[in-house]
């Protein structure tokens, strides 16, 4: 007769622990993957850039309170290529920002769609493209001239 090789016992000690956290935390974890937490995080994060760029509007228009040539200075910088880049990033931002929150409108409206939110998502995904993809081309047609 073969005897199982004991595991150390500290390794009993960390699963025994992991599996009563787990379980203690697990009634408070809403998020487990999938179409709606993805929506959600983009829409977020979407937030949060637009919100950003806009904070940033704001600071580089004041600069025509330093006079025309502080603000000529900053718009200056604003035409670097990274900039123009970051032009298409926001423009899709704003995009799915906007697509998604048409979605988050249909689903309180009318809770039945809440059975098809996968279904919804996937449509903001192809009319994202759809609407992106040629203007991201437009947007950087310079590149290649």
């Amino acid at each position: 007769m073969t005897s199982q090789p004991e595991r150390p016992f500290h390794q009993d000690v960390f699963q025994r622990e992991y599996r009563i956290t787990m379980g203690k935390i697990s009634k408070y974890i809403t998020y487990r993957g999938g179409e709606g937490q993805w929506s959600w995080l983009l829409h977020r994060i979407t937030g949060i850039g637009v919100f950003l760029f806009l904070l940033t509007h704001i600071l580089d228009t004041a600069m025509i309170g330093w006079g025309p040539r502080a603000y000529n200075d900053v718009m200056a910088v604003f035409r670097h290529p990274l900039f123009r880049v970051g032009e298409v990033v926001l423009a899709g931002a704003v995009l799915y920002h906007a697509l998604n929150g048409v979605r988050i409108i249909i689903i309180d409206f009318w809770p039945e769609s809440t059975m098809v939110q996968k279904k919804l998502f996937y449509a903001v995904v192809i009319a994202f493209l759809l609407i992106f993809v040629p203007a991201a081309i437009y947007m950087l047609a310079w590149v290649v001239r």
